[in-house]
């Protein structure tokens, strides 16, 4: 086989590999000689059926095989003599012209990751913001649990329900007069004062009474999922079935061992312990910011566009799925379109952070052992339902692609601790909201860098301005299913490189079992409902961890 270099640009790499026809049928005869004795044909004893007969039969399949085992075995060979080290997989293409039984021309196009610096690692230096969980966080906390554990008690049948009741009803709803699927229910209850409902419709329940009768009028929401109903006058008509108040619950023990707690004591300290890791979670948050950012900014390399391209391709769609979520989905859109260089610039810091993390790791032996591996599988693969489960572990450990997405976060993670075992660390204390502030404070990052709060990383020139939709959408990031601020990248491990490449005959593309459903579909008695409010933008990242 020969290989001729025809490009070498930056990170940009090109081949051309020539198979001789010579080279493909060598392989077909010695496939012949593999699999003739198993060959069954009529006329024939097992095992004596002619070469030729075979040749004649499965040639072109057996040619077509043998031309993906010589393109494959020469990528690899390729990437092994030239010390490649591909940033995605190469893209291979065979010549338009080529024929079975011809001279194979072979283009491979890729791009190899730079050769990073000495990372410089020392003088690095941090401070660590510090909450105390203090009596008042975990005496809200308890508060809360009590509220959830609301007794309600029937009132009386002349008590006219107030913001704060519970109303227990049977409706019909109708559009024109007729009843529409799904609004009809029985025993629906409704905590006034929530906003469960659509808007309208709990306060025209204020007032009712246990046994009364009553039509209301509502106009459901533009956005509502039903589209058929979507910006459309309705009525319900009401029988109210009961009015309940609620009743004092106390903190005390027998508020614990509602919850399977032995003691009012025991239920504390669960909280206590529930409310230190968390705020250890906002200090490692903030801390880990402070500490990419140093490195963002002692260190510049060309990185390979394709990476940063995917980088971006996953914050873009990312932002777009938030932006649906907008009261102007449009306006938001528009806006990130403006914007669009902004995130571009970002991915690019991602994924030099990603490539810089990963050499650190592997220079200083930084790795994922085999039993945190499985217990990261063990961990994922409990979003699937038991039939999908099994099939989610063999896939993880039949796709090397898949189990690295898996592992790279823990990896990155075990990066960052051991850089924060080498760096200055000075500590103090502060309350948790000025924590928060710091996390989504633009003070101590620099232009271009990025803390998942891409409202506060514009380039300087910029003015501040009021949030407008796109800019809240921003605020989600691309950093939905973790807090990685670096590229999901990992040290490959030997021959994670050598990828298969098949451009005559593809395999189906595997894929991972469909994925558990988290939340439970509406039933039709909540069609009366409002749609679950989602909120314009996630919270600061700080709000991550409750």
């Amino acid at each position: 086989m020969q290989t001729v270099e025809t490009l070498n640009e930056g990170l940009k790499r090109a081949y051309t590999l020539k198979i001789s026809a010579k080279d493909i049928d060598s392989r077909v005869d010695a496939e012949l000689k593999r699999v003739a004795p198993t060959i069954k044909m009529p006329g024939f004893r097992p095992g004596k059926v002619p070469a030729n007969l075979v040749r004649k039969m499965h040639g072109e399949a057996l040619m077509q095989d043998a031309l993906n085992t010589s393109i494959q075995e020469g990528i690899q060979s390729l990437i092994a003599e030239r010390k490649l080290r591909p940033a995605l997989q190469p893209s291979v293409s065979l010549d338009d012209g080529y024929e079975l039984g011809k001279d194979a021309d072979v283009k491979v196009e890729l791009e190899v990751l730079p050769d990073v610096p000495a990372p410089a690692i020392d003088g690095l230096k941090l401070e660590r913001l510090s909450v105390a969980a203090d009596d008042a966080a975990v005496n809200e906390q308890l508060k809360k649990f009590a509220d959830q554990q609301k007794r309600w008690d029937d009132a009386k049948a002349t008590y006219k329900a107030k913001i704060g009741d519970l109303v227990v009803m049977d409706f019909v709803g109708k559009v024109g007069d007729v009843a529409f699927d799904g609004g009809t229910g029985s025993d629906m209850s409704v905590e006034l004062g929530t906003g469960r409902l659509i808007p309208g419709f709990e306060d025209q329940v204020v007032g009712v009474k246990t046994g009364e009768e009553r039509q209301i009028n509502v106009t459901f929401p533009e956005d509502y999922q039903a589209k058929e109903l979507a910006g459309k006058p309705a009525t319900f008509d009401l029988k109210i079935t009961a009015v309940k108040t609620a009743g004092e619950t106390k903190i005390d023990d027998e508020l614990a061992t509602s919850l399977g707690l032995e003691s009012l004591e025991q239920l504390t300290g669960l909280l206590k312990g529930q409310i230190e890791q968390e705020l250890n979670g906002l200090t490692r948050t903030h801390m880990k910011r402070k500490l990419l950012d140093q490195l963002a900014e002692g260190h510049d390399f060309e990185v390979p566009p394709s990476m940063v391209e995917a980088e971006f391709d996953q914050i873009w769609q990312q932002l777009q799925h938030e932006a649906t979520h907008e009261e102007d989905p449009a306006a938001a859109l528009a806006e990130m379109e403006a914007e669009r260089d902004d995130y571009r610039k970002i991915a690019e810091r991602r994924v030099r952070l990603g490539l810089l993390l990963s050499e650190i790791g592997q220079s200083n032996g930084v790795e994922v052992t085999s039993q945190e591996m499985n217990r990261l599988i063990a961990q994922a693969a409990q979003q699937y339902g038991p039939e999908d489960r099994q099939r989610f572990m063999q896939y993880i450990q039949q796709e090397p692609m898949a189990a690295a997405q898996l592992r790279a976060p823990l990896y990155e993670d075990k990066v960052v601790d051991w850089l924060f075992a080498k760096a200055d660390i000075s500590d103090r204390e502060v309350t948790r909201e000025e924590l928060e502030a710091a996390i989504e404070s633009e003070e101590g990052f620099s232009t271009g860098t990025h803390s998942h709060d891409h409202e506060n990383h514009k380039p300087k020139a910029k003015k501040a301005a009021a949030k407008p939709a796109a800019k809240k959408a921003a605020k989600a990031s691309a950093d939905d299913a973790h807090e990685m601020e670096a590229a999901d990248i990992e040290p490959a491990a030997p021959g994670d490189e050598l990828v298969e490449a098949e451009p005559v005959k593809k395999a189906a593309t595997k894929k991972a079992p469909a994925k558990a459903k988290t939340e439970a579909e509406p039933t039709e008695e909540a069609a009366a409902e409002a749609p679950a409010k989602k909120p314009a933008a996630k919270k600061a990242a700080a709000k991550k961890a409750e």
